[in-house]
């Protein structure tokens, strides 16, 4: 935790020395996804399961290096796999255990949201929050704004695909009529409250 705090500020400070910013009306929107089969990565949890066969089903985390470890195949990479590519790999590897291996991956849980909250908010830190969390639940998260607290000075330092603040005020954050209120915290940003 102390290291995710110590890159916040290091990202706080290099931002600031650009006293720039957009506000959040003015940042481009994202374009919408495109449907596609989501890309397992590290730190996600994985139910794998080998049918007629729960010696050899499992439910593993997806390690830092991008595999898991699994009974009689040890660690096999997932990461960068989508489940169903990852279930036909399986099945390739455990023809040498079993004649016909049936197997289905399923992704129970992804890797958590990672960012940071510094400045005028009753606890900061980093924050583990789901994907698809707002800048209001995430101040919320964080204890709410402190009494010193500037109300149109909240930021979003992102860093993808360039470094950026977008400025947001509380009011434009309690108001569902607004792109304040759908903007989503990214893993890495830091929300910085002066």
């Amino acid at each position: 935790m102390r290291l995710t705090i110590a890159i916040a500020c290091a990202l706080v400070c290099g931002c600031a020395n650009l006293g720039q910013y957009t506000w959040v009306n003015d940042y481009p929107e994202a374009p919408a996804p495109v449907e596609k089969e989501y890309v397992i990565k590290p730190g996600d949890v994985l139910q794998i399961r080998v049918f007629n066969q729960e010696g050899m089903s499992a439910r593993a985390k997806v390690r830092n290096d991008g595999k898991v470890s699994l009974p009689f195949l040890n660690d096999v990479t997932a990461a960068g796999h989508s489940p169903n590519s990852f279930a036909k790999e399986l099945q390739v590897k455990l023809k040498e255990f079993i004649k016909v291996p049936v197997v289905t991956v399923s992704l129970e849980e992804t890797r958590p949201v990672m960012v940071s909250v510094l400045g005028e908010v009753a606890k900061q830190g980093g924050y583990q929050v789901e994907a698809g969390t707002g800048v209001l639940q995430l101040l919320a998260n964080a204890g709410g704004l402190t009494e010193l607290a500037h109300k149109d000075r909240i930021f979003v330092l992102r860093r993808d695909p360039n470094p950026v603040r977008i400025r947001f005020s509380f009011e434009l954050l309690s108001r569902l009529d607004n792109r304040a209120s759908s903007f989503r915290i990214q893993s890495g940003d830091v929300v910085v409250v002066e």
